[in-house]
């Protein structure tokens, strides 16, 4: 199986943002402030699959993948339960305003 940042996003199935957030949780922005191998909390949320990569694409949506993929200019949510159900597929329509801003 290819790892989920080399997956062909338009040959997979997809899911509503909605629904991830009804399934695992409010979740939160996570900025990385160092190196994601020295975040200990970074590194533990990864290990336990409650990391969402949301990138953009050429014409301005977002999408997001179940997991954390190293891209340039990605943004990252934390999710408070487990993507694992969703690692196979491309995450549509992100609505900003499911995620919890406050600190």
């Amino acid at each position: 199986m290819a790892k989920p940042c080399d997956m062909k996003v338009l040959e997979v199935k997809k899911a509503r943002f909605a629904v991830v957030v009804e399934k695992c949780g409010q979740p939160a922005v996570y900025t990385l402030w160092q190196k994601p191998a020295t975040d200990r909390k970074f590194q533990s949320l990864i290990k336990s699959h409650k990391v969402m990569t949301v990138q953009s694409t050429e014409a301005g949506s977002e999408f997001g993948i179940a997991d954390y993929c190293e891209r340039k200019g990605a943004r990252y949510l934390a999710f408070p339960k487990s993507l694992k159900r969703f690692a196979d597929r491309r995450i549509v329509g992100i609505k900003w305003d499911l995620v919890n801003t406050e600190a």
